[in-house]
């Protein structure tokens, strides 16, 4: 347990991956207070839209009245998420938290389906976004790579494919004179498992061991936590989460597939081992069922319901890290 991290910091995604897998029509109104709850419980960085075609994802098309509706908290960066040099744009005069993000996808089926380019027309949307982030005076960012633990459309994608990719998109950047902060793994249609996330850790931090790692996981088949754990304990200090489990998986085949992993189970898990988070748990739990109003339905988070442990650790009744004597079964 000695790569187990200190300290994790957390990117929520609620309000945008969330809330742009529901249906069209929640009010902006209902969305800016999920985003100043969700501001008030420790979160350094939330998500708050997306700036991409209104056409194509209806769910965004208030992003700029987000931004001007939004109540900024002090030390909290209110973030946004493009996929085109005219949705930068968009999201650069809206005057939410900018990040020099670049992203790929390691199937290059995927990414033709979902953003109608090759891997080689992607590599160069990501090179003229870097002179973007150049003239905006952006400081490095992030770097997702998408289905990273596999994809609908080609299946396993394998270890090598996932790093030759991650080593293009590292390529154009640093020949733009630029760097990422991070490289982030995606399993965008809840493809993981434990073991792929140690493959994929490993390998990567073997090729670029100075290179820091995140995870972006879903819970579409009940093992977003689990593959959360495994990259806890090598060490991955950033993870990216949703509160309640808002939102789906619209790449699972499933409409009713759940989405991220629930912040408020990744926080709790975190604290049963130990790992800050700089997050009000109890705090958050609230903002989950406030969450589950919004939406007006039931969300996949489990800790919703059954709430934390810290009834059985008040007035010394149990010490952290331990259980009560008896149990339900």
């Amino acid at each position: 347990m000695s790569d187990v991290p200190s300290r994790v910091s957390i990117t929520e995604e609620g309000p945008r991956e969330g809330f742009q897998s529901e249906p069209p029509g929640i009010p902006t109104e209902a969305k800016l207070r999920l985003i100043t709850a969700l501001s008030e419980t420790g979160l350094s960085e939330v998500v708050c839209a997306s700036f991409v075609n209104a056409r194509l994802l209806p769910q965004m098309a208030d992003a700029e009245h987000i931004a001007a509706g939004l109540v900024r908290r002090p030390g909290v960066a209110h973030l946004a998420l493009w996929l085109t040099r005219g949705g930068f744009e968009r999201a650069r005069a809206s005057g939410l938290g900018l990040r020099a993000v670049v992203a790929t996808s390691a199937s290059a089926t995927f990414l033709m389906r979902n953003n109608n380019r090759t891997p080689e027309q992607g590599l160069a949307d990501q090179l003229a976004l870097c002179a973007a982030y150049d003239e905006a005076g952006l400081p490095d960012g992030p770097a997702y790579i998408f289905t990273a633990f596999g994809c609908n459309y080609e299946g396993d994608i394998p270890v090598l494919t996932v790093m030759s990719r991650i080593a293009d998109l590292l390529r154009i950047v640093r020949d733009a004179g630029r760097d990422v902060s991070r490289v982030v793994l995606c399993d965008t249609v809840g493809a993981g498992n434990p073991a792929l996330v140690e493959r994929l850790t490993g390998e990567l931090r073997s090729r670029w061991p100075d290179l820091p790692v995140g995870l972006h996981l879903h819970d579409t088949r009940g093992l977003g936590i689990a593959n959360a754990a495994a990259g806890l304990r090598l060490g991955v200090d950033h993870f990216d989460a949703s509160v309640g489990g808002l939102g789906g998986c619209p790449f699972a085949g499933n409409k009713a597939a759940a989405g991220n992993i629930a912040t408020e189970e990744f926080v709790f898990l975190c604290e049963e081992m130990g790992i800050a988070t700089g997050v009000d748990l109890e705090a958050l739990i609230e903002v989950g069922r406030l969450a589950a109003e919004i939406v007006r339905h039931d969300l996949p988070s489990r800790l919703l319901r059954a709430g934390s442990l810290s009834r059985f650790r008040t007035d010394g009744n149990a010490s952290a890290g331990s259980r009560p004597s008896k149990t339900g079964h």
